[in-house]
C-alpha cells in the first residue's frame, strides 16, 4: 500500500530561491528500505537527498542519512544544514533549545542557529596528506597555481584542495575531464576544490567544487564539506580570523558561505531558503 511521506526541496548557502545548492529532504524515512531510499535519490537526481530518521543516539535531535544518485556520504555540508532548516520549518523538538545535533554516517555534528536563522554546522576533524602531481595541471587546464602543495583532506568525504594565484584564475580553469578523472582516481578524493583570494569583495575567497561523475565533469553550486575541509586546512596554516567564501560564480548561483573560527570549533554557515513543501507517494 502507498503512502504519502512529507517531502521539502530546500536551497542552502543563499537567501532567495532558486541560488546556492539545492537539496531533497524525506521528512519521515523510517518506513523505507535502503533500496527505496536509493530509488527515491536517484528519482530526485540533486547531488543529495536526505533521509530524517529517530536517532539512536540519546545526544541526537535525529538521525540523517545522506543519498547521492549513486551512493551513500556519511557526511556532507549542504545536507546537514538543508536538512535542520526543514526540521526547524517543520517544528521539530530540540533537547537543547538554539542547538540542534545531528547522528550521521560519522557520528555527531552540532548545528548552531544564529539570531538571523542562519544554520552552521560544527566541521568534523580531518587529516591532511599534501598531494603533488603533475596531473594536477593537465586536469585543471592550468599553470596559475601558489606553489604551495595541494591537500587531500579526509572528513569521511575527501576533498583535493589546490591553492590558485587568484579568484581569476579560479575562474578561468577549464578542466580536462580525461585527466581529472585520472587525478580523482589517483588521489582518491570525492572532488577537487581549486581556491583563491579575492580583491575589493566582502568575501576572502573564490571557490569551485568540480568532481567527475560518470565520464562527466560536474561543477557543485555551494559545497559546505569541502568548504569546512578548506577551513580547516587554513586553520593549519595559520588563520584564525573568520572569513566569507563566494561559490558557485561559474553557474550563477551565488552562494555564499561564513566560516568562524570560535574557541568551541570551526562552524560553517549561511542561510537556507524553503522552495517546494510538499509529499512523495512511496
Amino acid at each position: 500500500m502507498s503512502q504519502l511521506i512529507p517531502f521539502k526541496q530546500v536551497d542552502v548557502f543563499t537567501s532567495s530561491p532558486f541560488n546556492g545548492n539545492p537539496l531533497a529532504v524525506i521528512m519521515q524515512a523510517d518506513g523505507l528500505s535502503d533500496a527505496q531510499m536509493a530509488a527515491i535519490a536517484r528519482w530526485t537526481n540533486l547531488s543529495e537527498t536526505t533521509f530524517v530518521l529517530p536517532a539512536s543516539d540519546p545526544a541526537a535531535d535525529y538521525h540523517v542519512r545522506i543519498f547521492t544518485p549513486d551512493t551513500e556520504l556519511p557526511f556532507a555540508g549542504h545536507p546537514t544544514l538543508g536538512t535542520a532548516h526543514a526540521l526547524l520549518e517543520a517544528g521539530i523538538t530540540l533537547n537543547t533549545p538554539g542547538k540542534i545535533v545531528q547522528q550521521c554516517g560519522v557520528g555527531l555534528v552540532d548545528i548552531a542557529i544564529d539570531a538571523s536563522g542562519a544554520l552552521a554546522f560544527s566541521a568534523p576533524p580531518v587529516t591532511l596528506t599534501p598531494f603533488s602531481h603533475e596531473l594536477i595541471g593537465r586536469a585543471l587546464n592550468t599553470d596559475a597555481f601558489t606553489g604551495e602543495s595541494a591537500m587531500v583532506v579526509d572528513m569521511g568525504i575527501r576533498w583535493l584542495l589546490v591553492p590558485m594565484l587568484s579568484a581569476d584564475a579560479v575562474l578561468a580553469i577549464k578542466a580536462d575531464v580525461t585527466a581529472f578523472a585520472e587525478l580523482q582516481q589517483l588521489a582518491q578524493v570525492n572532488g577537487l576544490m581549486p581556491f583563491g583570494l579575492l580583491t575589493e569583495a566582502e568575501e576572502k575567497y573564490e571557490v569551485r567544487g568540480l568532481l567527475v561523475e560518470k565520464g562527466t565533469l560536474v561543477e557543485d553550486p555551494v559545497t559546505g564539506s569541502a568548504n569546512a575541509c578548506l577551513a580547516r586546512y587554513l586553520q593549519a596554516q595559520g588563520q584564525t580570523e573568520d572569513y566569507r567564501v563566494r561559490q558557485g560564480s561559474a553557474l550563477q548561483r551565488n552562494g555564499r558561505l561564513q566560516v568562524s573560527y570560535r574557541p568551541d570549533g570551526i562552524w560553517i554557515g549561511g542561510q537556507t531558503v524553503t522552495v517546494i513543501n510538499g509529499t512523495i507517494r512511496v
